[in-house]
């Protein structure tokens, strides 16, 4: 390995884990002076060499971003000594609405509310504050509803680096889920009271479901 290669790496490797959060090639691109596409590749270059070298931290890239991040089987050694994370729970309810914002976003409380067939304002509600989803802007519609799509929390929470890499649905599942969309945007465009409004989502259901 070239010389200048190695003190890139190291370069990348000092900003990955002063900054403890993702970075993206952008940045990285600057603080090498060197253009993103190369960035990128110095970054990938060093997250073969950790895991080349088994350790114990590891670098992943989420969509244009890179993050230095521990292994998860040292989760456990570390929360002897840290603080212990608030548990989140991610009830069938609550990944069943995050599976279909995954897939099919951006989309809308009223459209996913359609798909399956209850409101999903409780598990909307839980998604935002566990930051795996965020509010992607405006339906042009009437009542210009709030799009839902997952953030960058998600792919990290899940493993993928890209939405690319997310498991295909059955082709069965993804039918119904297009069909149910398309007949809510076709035959029941109007924004009920409980749909999503400039104060975000208010409704929450009784069971918590």
């Amino acid at each position: 390995m070239e010389k200048e290669t190695i003190e890139q790496e190291k370069i990348i490797e000092a900003v990955l884990f002063t900054m403890g959060k993702s970075v993206e090639a952008r940045q990285l691109s600057v603080a090498l002076g060197c253009s993103v596409d190369q960035a990128k590749k110095i970054a990938r270059s060093l997250m073969q060499r950790y895991e080349k070298e088994q350790s114990a931290m590891k670098i992943i890239e989420l969509e244009n971003a890179f993050q230095m991040c521990t292994r998860p089987e040292y989760y456990d050694a570390l929360i002897r000594v840290a603080k212990t994370p608030k548990r989140q729970v991610l009830t069938e309810a609550v990944l069943e609405t995050l599976s279909i914002i995954a897939y099919k976003q951006p989309v809308t409380k009223t459209e996913i509310d359609h798909i399956r067939g209850v409101s999903s304002a409780y598990a909307l509600n839980k998604l935002l504050e566990y930051g795996l989803i965020y509010e992607a802007g405006r339906l042009d519609a009437p009542g210009r509803p709030v799009l839902l799509a997952t953030t960058e929390e998600f792919l990290r929470r899940f493993g993928v680096g890209s939405l690319a890499e997310l498991p295909q649905m059955e082709p069965d599942a993804e039918a119904e889920i297009i069909h149910e969309v398309e007949e809510e945007m076709n035959y029941h465009f109007g924004i009920p009271e409980e749909e999503i409004g400039d104060e975000g989502i208010k409704e929450e259901e009784e069971d918590g479901n």
